[in-house]
């Protein structure tokens, strides 16, 4: 798929290499510069990172989308370093990115989006990403999205894209994007880097609350490590050129959002998968609860759960530790109401029955337990509500890739 990933039509990308990725732990690709340019102005909407300890690129562009949302021309993304807990000059290099992109693209500096990924606490090295802003945005640039993907990689081992395209407001629209990221993932927004482009035409409020409502579903359902990054971003381009026209509140807008949540959750569970050290992607459901805010708030404790994260890389099905987790996880349940079942739904086994251990062959459990996805459900037994939430296991290979991380 990744050879013939394009973006929505109206955009094209590039990317280059200028010599920012000297981590070991980001040898998978050499391009280190990525740039993603529309035709013409477009619509755009952002979710960011709630951590406190904001980057500078978050910072400019929650700055740049409050004020210029329906006339953005360019995104630039550099790998290798995150700019964050930089200071001023962080903000001002930040700020020196968009300007480099906007005279090379002849737009003005805040038409321009910036993102960084990489090594936190370090200073730019602005004279590498000069030249290569230069040539990115050159014909000289590796052109074309699947060059884009590769550029903003870090520790990933793989390019994550997605593309669908629907009929909506009878025409058809494409909804296309790409991300990164394998660690320092926890759902707290976007948890990763990401754009995503479109062809429809969506003034920039209504493509925000599109964007928020697909992130809730995707990007803030999943989690490698338990941590929520500096730079998280999660970028939607519009260009319009389709002509189909979404509007808040119509049957379009609903479509709208129904394609942009597969795109955007087809992303993330590619980012769950490749988790730093990952050997399997873990589906975890929990059904049953009040509501939603219930669901997934045992879900989500449990996809951290360092204990479970390793009985799945051991293949051991310790339910206990499914139990554990919930428990501590702050939601109101009753462990006498609690059903738990291990693998698909066509082969599932229930270990646990109203809140009592059920006689199960622990073999076929264990068997469950070493294929991928490994799946892991729990019904709470209090209500319909349900939500999922995607995690990976933790080997050995997580540790000796963060433990050597900037050396």
């Amino acid at each position: 798929m990744l050879d013939t990933f394009t973006l929505a039509p109206g955009f094209r990308a590039a990317a280059t290499a200028c010599g920012l990725k000297t981590s070991s732990a980001m040898a998978a690709s050499n391009l280190d510069l990525a740039l993603v340019a529309a035709e013409a102005p477009c619509s755009a909407a952002g979710v960011f990172t709630s951590n406190r300890v904001k980057a500078a690129p978050v910072l400019y562009d929650q700055e740049v989308l409050a004020q210029n949302a329906g006339s953005i021309r360019a995104v630039i993304t550099n790998a290798g370093n995150a700019n964050a807990v930089t200071g001023a000059q962080g903000l001002a290099d930040a700020r020196q990115m968009a300007a480099l992109t906007a005279y090379a693209l002849r737009c003005q500096p805040d038409q321009v989006l910036v993102l960084s990924t990489g090594v936190i606490g370090r200073p730019l090295a602005m004279d590498k990403v000069t030249q290569g802003i230069a040539v990115v945005a050159s014909p000289a640039a590796e052109q074309g999205a699947p060059a884009a993907a590769r550029a903003i990689m870090t520790t990933d081992t793989r390019p994550k894209v997605a593309n669908t395209t629907v009929t909506i407001a009878g025409a058809p629209v494409t909804i296309s994007g790409f991300c990164k990221g394998a660690g320092m993932i926890h759902p707290d927004m976007a948890t990763l880097l990401a754009i995503v482009t479109t062809d429809a035409q969506v003034a920039p409020d209504v493509l925000h609350n599109a964007l928020k409502a697909a992130a809730d579903v995707s990007f803030n359902r999943i989690s490698v490590d338990g941590d929520t990054s500096t730079n998280d971003t999660l970028l939607l381009l519009a260009s319009g050129v389709s002509g189909a026209a979404i509007r808040a509140g119509s049957d379009a807008y609903a479509a709208f959002v129904a394609a942009l949540s597969e795109v955007c959750t087809s992303l993330a569970k590619q980012v769950a998968r490749d988790g730093e050290g990952a050997t399997r992607l873990i589906e975890v459901v929990v059904s049953g609860a009040e509501d939603v805010a219930q669901a997934h708030a045992v879900a989500n404790t449990i996809a951290i759960s360092p204990l479970l994260k390793t009985a799945v890389h051991g293949g051991d099905p310790n339910w206990g530790r499914v139990l554990m987790a919930a428990g501590r996880s702050g939601a109101a349940i009753d462990p006498a109401r609690l059903t738990l079942a291990f693998g698909p739904p066509e082969r599932e086994v229930v270990v646990l029955r109203a809140g009592m251990p059920t006689t199960y062959a622990e073999r076929e459990a264990a068997a469950l337990f070493r294929e991928d996805p490994v799946y892991i459900r729990l019904d709470l037994g209090l209500g319909s509500a349900q939500t999922t939430v995607w995690t990976c296991d933790f080997s050995k290979e997580y540790v000796e890739i963060n433990a050597h991380y900037t050396t």
